[in-house]
């Protein structure tokens, strides 16, 4: 006879480890917080990585836009909340 598989989801499964002592990782960290300051640099709509300062962001953009034209890359400036569309002029 066929045994039926475990009917936990895998949340409950995750409850249970969490309640068992062992410290569970939240699933999202660092990038996937909030941004109070600086610049995140936007690939296609996910964040990528974050820069203190605009100038190192906009080489960043320039620098895969170059390489990668059709990729939809955007910086985010944190502290007034706008995002910046940068188009490179093709010759």
């Amino acid at each position: 006879m066929i045994s039926s598989p475990d009917k936990r989801s895998f949340s409950h499964a995750r409850e249970a480890q969490a309640g068992s002592g062992s410290s569970v990782r939240p699933h999202h960290q660092g990038i996937d917080c909030p941004l109070r300051t600086g610049y995140a640099f936007i690939v296609d709509g996910h964040v990528k990585t974050t820069f203190a300062a605009k100038a190192s962001a906009l080489e960043a953009d320039i620098q895969l836009k170059n390489r990668f034209p059709r990729l939809q890359v955007k910086i985010y400036d944190a502290e007034n909340k706008l995002s910046e569309v940068i188009e490179i002029a093709r010759a």
